[in-house]
């Protein structure tokens, strides 16, 4: 059974394993579907936009958490964006701790205030952080710990999925974006948001 002790372990030894793998088999077998259209890959915004935006991010990593509201306005105001988040934990027990929580929460349809709840923490986390955040955002850690339990193994393989790709699309951190059939390693602002947007437009 597990425990929000132990919550971590059921993806520890698939995201390890990842980093034992070459770059190279990643670049050959990750495709664009893949990336965009992975079944288990939550997606906020229009399901049916026209452009698709891709974000890998870390619940630990502050420029993720700096440029979120930005992200956050711009797919609302733009009506038209398709918006799949990609959990790449690069920062550590805590953040893989993180990231399974909240997966754990969209098996129980509380992904996006899960996800909101961990993006206004500041500093580092620890899993007592991450409990105290998502119960105050008026979800139950026991619940989320169940959901964790019945879905590990598609937790765990999205998870692996995410390392993969990012690894495949040679990011070096988080945050780093796919839009449209462009790349953005790194911080995008609102303006340069908006202009990736308008490239994979055009």
């Amino acid at each position: 059974m597990l425990t929000r002790r132990n919550l971590i372990n059921a993806t520890l030894g698939t995201v390890a394993l990842s980093t034992l793998m070459p770059r190279l088999s990643f670049a050959q077998d990750v495709t664009k579907e893949e990336i965009y259209f992975d079944k288990d890959a939550p997606v906020l915004g229009n399901p049916k936009g026209d452009v698709t935006l891709v974000e890998f991010f870390d619940y630990q990593c502050p420029y993720c958490k700096k440029s979120h509201p930005t992200v956050k306005k711009l797919v609302e105001q733009d009506g038209n964006i398709r918006l799949v988040l990609k959990d790449w934990p690069v920062f550590g027990g805590a953040s893989i701790f993180a990231a399974q929580a909240v997966l754990g929460a969209a098996q129980i349809g509380q992904y996006e205030k899960a996800m909101e709840a961990l993006m206004r923490t500041s500093g580092k986390l620890t899993e007592e952080v991450v409990e105290k955040a998502l119960t105050g955002a008026g979800l139950k850690m026991q619940d989320i710990v169940a959901a964790v339990n019945k879905h590990s193994g598609k937790i765990s393989g999205l998870l692996d999925r995410n390392y993969s790709q990012a690894l495949a699309l040679n990011f070096v951190g988080t945050p780093s974006f796919v839009i449209g059939s462009h790349l953005y390693p790194g911080v995008l602002d609102e303006k340069g948001l908006k202009e990736a947007i308008a490239t994979a437009r055009g």
